[in-house]
Order: C-alpha cells, then sequence, then structure tokens
C-alpha cells in the first residue's frame, strides 16, 4: 500500500513501469514529508470539527499521522522510492495502517491544493534559515569593516584605479547589497502567506470546510482568495528563485573582487589555508578555489529562474503537469543559496587583508585628480574650469614621468591656476581625500562608523 496511486480508479490500464517512474516526483518532494503530515493533522481536525468525518475518526487519524512523522523523523520509517510522491506514499501508510479510516484523510481536497500548500508550509519553514545565514553574513562582513574603517585602498571603476576609498567602505557596500536579499526574502515570504488548503483541483469542493480554520491551524494569515488561481499561482517559487539568483550574483560579484585581491599583482587579501587549494601540478601555488566556485555555482541558480520562468509562461490559467517540475529548481537554489553563503561567511572572517599594500596602491595613479579639482572648486573656480585644471596638471606629471599631483613643485601648479597654495599637499593626501567625503554614504571613517549601526538596526527588526 505504500506505492498507493491515488488517480488510478479511472484507468482501466496502468502505465508501464519506466512510464510512472518518468511521471513519480518521489525523489524531488519526499523533503515535504513532515509539511504534508501537518497539513493532513489540520486538515482532519477540521473534517472531524465540521462533521464531514466521525470526531473519532479524526483523532485517530491525528494520532496516526503523529507516528508515520516520529517514524519519518527516527528513520524508522523511509519514503518508498517506488512511490509516486511523498503524498501518495504517506496517504498509502496510513491507509495501510488504518485501512478505510485511511481512506477518510483526503475528503475535500486535491493533491493540487495538497500539494501547494505543503510547497508554501516547507518554504515558510526554510526561507527564514537561509535568511539567517544571510544576517549572519552580513554581520561577519561587518565586523571586518568595523576594524578596517580607516584602511585606505583604491576604489575603483572600469577596473582602474578611481578614488581613495576604506577597505571598511567596500565591504559595508557588499553588505548593502546582501540587506537588500534579506528584504527580498522577507517580502516574499509575506506574499506567499496564504493557504490554498481547500481550492480543491481548480473549483473548491461541496463539503462544508472552513478554509479559514485551516488556514489558522497551519499558521498562514488568510486562506487564499480564488481557488483557480489557488493551484495556478507559482509567483512565490519565481519571487524566490529571483531572490536567490540575485543574492548570488552579488555574491559572485563579491568572489571576484576576493580573487583579484587574492592575486600576485593585487596582493590586498590574504585567505587562510583552510579556504583555499593547491595545485596538482605547480607545488607553490594557493588558489581561491572556494571564491571561484561560488562565483561558479551562481550560474545554477540564473538556470534555475529561467527554467520556472519558461515552465510557467505558456501553462493556461489552472493546474497542469507542468507544475511538478516547480519544486526541483527551486529547491536546487534554495539549498545553494544556503551552502554558499555559509562558505563565503567563513572564508571572508578568517581572511588577512594587507592593509600597508592597500594604502601603497592609493599612491600613483592620480587618485586624487578629483579632489585637486574640487580643491579650486573651494576656492572658487566653476566646476568645468577646475575640472581641466587638474586634468592638464595630471598631462604635466605625465610628461615628466610624475604619477602623483603631491609631486608638483607649487610653482608649477599655480602655472595652471594661482588659486593652488601649500595646503593642497595636505589636501590631497589619500587620507585626506576619504575623510573630506563624509557625506551621507561616503567613505569618511565616521560616515562608515554610522552606515554600520544603520545595517546593523536592520538587522534587529523581527521579519523572519
Amino acid at each position: 500500500m505504500a506505492g498507493l496511486v491515488l488517480w488510478s480508479g479511472r484507468l482501466e490500464e496502468k502505465p508501464e513501469a519506466e512510464a510512472f517512474a518518468f511521471q513519480a516526483s518521489i525523489t524531488v518532494d519526499q523533503r515535504l514529508a513532515q509539511d504534508d503530515i501537518r497539513l493532513s493533522r489540520v486538515h482532519v481536525a477540521m473534517l472531524g470539527t465540521q462533521g464531514i468525518i466521525p470526531a473519532e475518526t479524526a483523532a485517530q487519524l491525528d494520532t496516526e499521522l503523529g507516528r508515520i512523522a516520529e517514524d519519518l523523523a527516527s528513520g524508522l520509517l523511509a519514503p518508498d522510492p517506488a512511490a509516486e510522491d511523498i503524498h501518495s506514499f504517506i496517504e498509502g501508510i496510513l491507509t495501510e495502517r488504518l485501512g478505510d479510516a485511511g481512506r477518510m484523510v483526503h475528503a475535500g481536497r486535491s493533491r493540487n491544493d495538497q500539494v501547494v500548500t505543503g510547497f508554501r508550509l516547507y518554504l515558510k519553514r526554510t526561507v527564514p534559515v537561509l535568511a539567517g545565514e544571510l544576517t549572519e553574513t552580513i554581520g561577519a562582513l561587518l565586523d571586518q569593516a568595523e576594524k578596517h574603517r580607516a584602511s585606505i585602498m583604491p576604489g575603483y571603476t572600469h577596473l582602474q584605479r578611481a578614488q581613495p576609498v576604506s577597505l571598511g567602505h567596500h565591504l559595508v557596500a557588499w553588505c548593502v547589497g546582501l540587506e537588500r536579499d534579506r528584504s527580498r526574502f522577507a517580502s516574499a515570504l509575506e506574499r506567499l502567506d496564504e493557504c490554498p488548503l481547500g481550492a480543491g483541483a481548480l473549483a473548491g469542493t461541496g463539503l462544508p470546510l472552513d478554509r479559514a480554520a485551516t488556514a489558522r491551524g497551519l499558521g498562514f494569515r488568510e486562506p487564499t482568495l480564488n481557488s483557480m488561481d489557488s493551484v495556478a499561482d507559482r509567483d512565490f517559487a519565481l519571487e524566490l528563485a529571483a531572490a536567490c539568483a540575485i543574492t548570488m550574483i552579488h555574491l559572485s560579484r563579491f568572489c571576484e573582487d576576493v580573487v583579484l585581491w587574492a592575486s600576485e599583482e593585487f596582493k590586498f587579501i590574504t585567505l587562510a589555508e583552510s579556504w583555499s587549494t593547491g595545485s596538482s601540478i605547480m607545488p607553490q601555488k594557493k588558489n581561491p578555489d572556494f571564491a571561484e566556485l561560488i562565483r561558479g555555482k551562481s550560474g545554477r541558480t540564473t538556470g534555475n529562474l529561467v527554467t520556472l520562468l519558461t515552465l510557467l509562461k505558456g501553462l493556461p490559467y489552472a493546474y497542469d503537469k507542468d507544475l511538478q517540475e516547480d519544486k526541483e529548481a527551486l529547491f536546487d537554489s534554495l539549498d545553494t543559496v544556503r551552502s554558499c553563503l555559509h562558505i563565503f561567511r567563513g572564508m571572508m572572517a578568517s581572511a588577512a587583508f594587507n592593509t600597508e599594500r592597500m594604502a601603497q596602491a592609493c599612491t600613483g595613479g592620480f587618485l586624487e585628480a578629483t579632489d585637486a579639482a574640487e580643491y579650486l572648486v573651494r576656492k572658487g573656480l566653476p566646476f568645468r574650469k577646475a575640472h581641466e585644471v587638474a586634468a592638464l596638471v595630471v598631462r604635466d606629471c605625465l610628461a615628466v614621468g610624475q604619477g602623483s599631483i603631491r609631486e608638483r613643485a607649487l610653482g608649477e601648479l599655480k602655472t595652471r591656476s594661482p588659486l593652488f597654495e601649500a595646503d593642497v599637499y595636505e589636501a590631497l593626501s589619500p587620507a585626506a581625500c576619504v575623510e573630506a567625503r563624509n557625506l551621507p554614504g561616503g567613505p569618511a571613517s565616521e560616515e562608515v562608523a554610522r552606515q554600520i549601526r544603520v545595517l546593523q538596526a536592520r538587522l534587529r527588526p523581527p521579519g523572519f
């Protein structure tokens, strides 16, 4: 009976073994076992209360469902790989143990509303765990950012040195992106917090169900509004798949920074040996393989999102068997994000930063050119003229092999603008350039500290 087929009554000829296995889903949906049992227990309690089945039968079903949950959790019972799906497996076990009483569990429901309710229940308990990984990862990065609020480094655009910033500012930039990811998961959870159970196959049922009681019993905010939409909708899966893909794109970009920083050319970061690998042929190598793998795994989540979008785009708006393919893609994305966050956090928490090398990289390359223009603006020169003067000074430096405006003598600077004074040399030091940028969002040390406090406060409110 563990291989019970819920739909076989209509068909005189059953699918052959290979065809049956093709349309089965138990290898994917068995992770919903406890969620399916939970919704069945709430469902039978409602059936008993409403007088649809005898109260004593409802109690008997509830007790046995509890035993099945315990048996699965302990390993005494394992899903049968020959079963069609986890829902028919559990109902088959229930019927095997209770006979006709077990056959009463499915009154007033279809697998369509049963499956999507179990799916939502699973997401309601697992997405907060993933969000916890995000919270811990942001926290670990903020700890590093706090240590390096005043650690000067080059900021880059087009992968060219642009302006001096701080390592703390760069790490907080990562955290802001991850905090948006966290809010996307929270928002998606809020929208999926509706209970489809009672929607039936698409048109509900004539039995006197109490959908509101079922929704409350399962911890949903309310029942879904429309029975057809209840079984057709997979927006919640799309939203979560998109949130996973965006999170992984963030991690991929961060890991690209790490791979660059770990190179001999940059030497900005030293990854712990436990978060590095060697080469099978080159004895000297220490490779940032974990960062590279996270970067590579981002492709999985992008592909999973495209899979779900493609799956849904041509479906009539009700239930179709195609929707069975919704879970594997989303489960893979959720698993991938969770594991990558865990690995990324460990890698970054144990990393050491070569702050001396970073500071040295701020010398040369004219990172102070914008600040030179702004120096002249503060002296009263219109910005476009100041920009031109700074550009001409850079050209003068390049002509004689100088790598910084600060290498020019004051008299030479004055040939381009009489507004240059002796204080320009201090104003154009990398540290001064950073500290001058103290507007909200800037890299000045105290402003980075404020940004860290804001993010820490955002992580504290309830929501997951």
